[in-house]
């Protein structure tokens, strides 16, 4: 199964789901990914998150019912996962510019958010800088950060101390592999485990946090141009046209964005399709 028919897989699964509560580990196993690179993945290809996703194919079919059925607003808002009339409303309002109230009783204006679907999007105008790398096992020391999964962005507390941080690990660069890391690794929760690192040789002290990474094929990206945008471009770029067409999958490892004082890379553990 290649990643459009995986994607179209967990859309199937997610509109058969949606007046239930729906299981985002079991979204993330049917399209053969963490749930964390999963969610980034959606985001990337589908320029929405797949919470946002679910909300608004939600709020779509509460209003068909309310429109077409009997059904009552506290009904509607129950069955599509809302735990009080209230909260539902709310939503709904946000979404349609409307009460749920309304709906029964005048042809308002209602937003329709169709179900997605993923197709073979040809592009390749611009080119792509990367090259594979086999690397040996290496050990990295630095700050570490568990960072609770969602629909939202990624957006550590550690960044509000990037150079503080970066200024007491670099005593400890010691390797050819040299320059700040920033590792993510999805652990067994789904949740994220963060490292501002440099890889070393040497001993560190207790405040320091520890990871080693094992022997791994690596896709290497090329980030060119302004910071961040640069950087979040080519990550996005990575999962919509990259791994489409090159044959090769992610495996469970961690990725990271190196960098130095003359380039900044993307490295993503793969291997070759089976």
């Amino acid at each position: 199964m290649d990643l459009l028919e995986k994607m179209n897989a967990v859309v199937s699964y997610v509109e058969n789901h949606l007046d239930e509560e729906i299981n985002y580990g079991e979204v993330a196993k049917i399209a053969c990914f963490s749930e964390h690179h999963f969610k980034r993945m959606f985001s990337f290809i589908a320029g929405i998150s797949l919470s946002e996703y679910v909300r608004r194919r939600r709020l779509t079919l509460a209003a068909f019912d309310l429109k077409n059925s009997d059904m009552r607003v506290i009904d509607v808002a129950m069955k599509y996962g809302y735990k009080s009339p209230d909260s539902f409303s709310r939503a709904f309002q946000t979404l349609h510019e409307v009460t749920p109230n309304t709906v029964k009783n005048s042809d308002v204006s209602l937003k329709a958010y169709p179900r997605m679907t993923f197709q073979i999007a040809i592009k390749g105008d611009v080119e792509m800088n990367y090259r594979f790398v086999e690397k040996e096992a290496f050990t990295v020391v630095g700050k570490k950060e568990t960072v609770a999964s969602s629909g939202t962005e990624f957006n550590p507390k550690l960044w509000e101390h990037l150079e503080e941080i970066e200024e007491k690990i670099k005593p400890f660069d010691n390797t050819s592999f040299s320059g700040i890391l920033h590792v993510s690794l999805t652990n067994e929760n789904g949740d994220v485990d963060y490292y501002v690192a440099t890889a070393t040789t040497k001993p560190f002290p207790k405040e320091l946090e520890q990871l080693e990474i094992s022997p791994q094929t690596w896709a290497v990206f090329q980030v060119a141009g302004e910071m961040p945008t640069a950087l979040l471009k080519t990550w996005e770029r990575v999962y919509t046209e990259w791994f489409p067409t090159s044959g090769y999958e992610l495996t469970k490892a961690p990725e990271f964005v190196k960098g130095n004082d003359t380039k900044t890379e993307i490295w993503v553990p793969v291997r070759k399709k089976k």
